[in-house]
């Protein structure tokens, strides 16, 4: 036993190691607990502040639509949708709430998780609050019920889009925001997603959408269902769900691809030896850019009176007729416009001046009109033009120039111009490159313009400022 002396010496030690160890621990850090909150009213777009939302990311939409088409004359031309949403979608944020695009029609339900949630519409959001608050990356299903009636909405130009209710059914075009007429929708391009559909219409009627189908239509008591499948990712204003009495033509093109054609009985004589060269078209256009992007193409060619052609994902919309040119316009959007999109509304020279010069180039390959030929024409336009064409700024036209001439044609004219500064094999490498990097999702005019110096070694600020942003006629780049 040791002395007292040495025992109170060793307690003093033991004692001192103690409140060593003690001042030694580490510090355990506590995580501060997540701040939920709301996510934004709009994507982002300075050209449409409400279309599209913050805070959430949409993976995928089901959307199970049952449509009455009007009754016949003189009835009202007004039809009724209704329609059942399931949304896959990830937060990007933590989540008090979100918001869905809608317009026009009234949800009934909402559910998130499974669970009820509360909602209400106010102008054309649709704000959900859930029950229990979404977690930053964690998935979550929505399921949205809603409907009523359809008419012909029309765009902040005053033109038709959206859900186009017709006599027979519906022509269903969306650009730039329409989407949201027809279904609850993250409703902006810089969120692509995957779709399925099953559409239930009249017997005797046709509804097509995106991709293909998933089977033969069902029909039973007075009713037929169709389903499709579009596996890849499109922006929303590229969806569509069209109604109506169409003839169907299915054939495969010389790639491979699926091409499934619905054609008014009306429009049957006008378009049939032009739509036959879609083959020919998809070959041409994947020696300039590469393979066919999609699952599928096809056309939708509608009686409509509208004039209206629009580049839907894998199955482009055609009112009243389906031209040559037209055609291969549209199909070249699948690879511009489509695959890349615009990164804001802003960039839509990307879109139609692809879409544009790749018409030029294929009018060349048919042995018409050469592009420089169509180039020149484009420059024989005075500079004091009553109709200033030169006068738009083509990499920021506003949110009523989206489809002025100077969009298509002058688009068309600058890469041209760069294809002759360039030289053709950095002018299609770049073309490539440009799918191949961006493919299946959006892309900006910047990131163009960087990608075009990449390519070519050049130095291009003095060119693209000539031909893009300058209120004036190019004369020198």
């Amino acid at each position: 036993m040791p002395s007292r002396r040495r025992r109170t010496a060793l307690l003093v030690v033991i004692a001192a190691v103690a409140a060593s160890a003690v001042v030694a621990a580490p510090s355990v850090a506590v995580a501060a607990p997540p701040v939920y909150t709301p996510g934004a009213d709009g994507a982002g777009d300075p050209y449409f502040p409400f279309a599209g939302n913050g805070g959430i990311d949409v993976l995928h939409y089901d959307l199970d639509l049952d449509y009455a088409p009007p009754a016949p004359e003189p009835a009202p031309l007004t039809g009724h949708l209704s329609g059942v949403a399931t949304i896959d979608l990830v937060p990007t944020q933590d989540l008090s709430r979100f918001n869905l695009d809608l317009r026009g029609l009234t949800a009934t339900a909402v559910t998130v998780a499974r669970k009820a949630a509360t909602f209400a519409q106010v102008g054309d959001e649709l704000v959900i609050t859930p029950t229990k608050k979404l977690k930053e990356g964690k998935r979550a299903q929505v399921v949205v019920t809603y409907g009523g009636p359809t008419t012909r909405p029309t765009d902040i130009e005053g033109a038709l889009y959206g859900w186009v209710t017709t006599r027979d059914g519906a022509m269903v075009v969306n650009e730039p925001d329409g989407a949201s007429t027809w279904f609850p929708v993250n409703d902006h391009p810089v969120d692509k997603a995957t779709y399925t559909f099953e559409i239930s219409v009249p017997e005797g009627l046709v509804a097509v959408a995106n991709g293909l189908p998933t089977g033969p239509p069902v029909t039973a008591g007075g009713t037929t269902t169709w389903n499709w499948d579009a596996p890849d990712p499109m922006a929303a204003y590229l969806a569509t769900a069209s109604v109506g009495d169409y003839v169907v033509n299915q054939y495969t093109a010389a790639d491979g691809t699926p091409i499934f054609d619905a054609v008014d009985p009306t429009r049957l004589g006008a378009p049939s030896a032009d739509l036959a060269l879609t083959s020919d078209m998809i070959v041409f256009f994947a020696g300039l850019y590469g393979a066919y992007p999609f699952n599928s193409y096809g056309a939708i060619v509608d009686d409509d009176s509208v004039g209206y052609a629009l580049e839907t994902q894998t199955r482009s919309v055609f009112s009243r007729s389906a031209r040559e040119g037209t055609i291969a316009h549209e199909l070249a959007h699948q690879w511009m416009g489509d695959e890349v999109s615009p990164f804001r509304w802003a960039d839509i020279w990307l879109n139609e001046g692809w879409a544009t010069y790749s018409q030029w180039m294929w009018t060349e390959h048919r042995g018409g009109a050469t592009a420089q030929q169509s180039f020149d024409e484009v420059m024989a336009i005075a500079a004091d033009d009553p109709d200033e064409f030169w006068q738009v700024v083509v990499a920021d036209p506003g949110a009523l120039g989206l489809f002025v001439d100077p969009i298509y044609d002058r688009g068309a004219a600058t890469l041209h111009a760069l294809r002759v500064k360039i030289g053709d094999d950095a002018f299609f490498e770049l073309a490539k490159a440009w799918v191949d990097r961006f493919g299946g999702a959006t892309a900006s005019t910047a990131e163009f313009t960087a990608l075009a110096e990449e390519v070519s070694g050049e130095d291009l600020d003095a060119f693209f400022e000539a031909w893009l942003y300058a209120p004036e006629k190019p004369t020198e780049w």
